[in-house]
């Protein structure tokens, strides 16, 4: 019985060679694209962008202000925001 448990633990990574590469639709394959293009930035702008420390600290205390309200259980669909029926 432990024979078959080790020739199916040796023929197991068999089964991952099955799956072919490559993006599996054309939406795949163009996030892929973009992704390709932040990584080696061929599309990055010439010109760094700066910030002020006056900036960085604003957008440092908006991201801690962003923590001092709970998340909650479940959001409940307002007349203003969902879809009319």
């Amino acid at each position: 019985m432990k024979a078959y448990y080790l020739v199916y633990l040796a023929l197991l990574p068999l089964s991952a060679v099955a799956i072919p590469p490559g993006p599996s639709s054309p939406q795949q394959a163009e996030t892929e694209n973009w992704m390709a293009l932040q990584i080696n930035g061929r599309a990055a702008s010439p010109t760094p962008q700066k910030t002020t420390p006056t900036e960085r600290e604003q957008a440092m205390q908006r991201w801690l202000d962003s923590n001092k309200h709970p998340i909650p259980e479940f959001f409940e669909a307002s007349s203003k925001g969902g879809k009319s029926q």
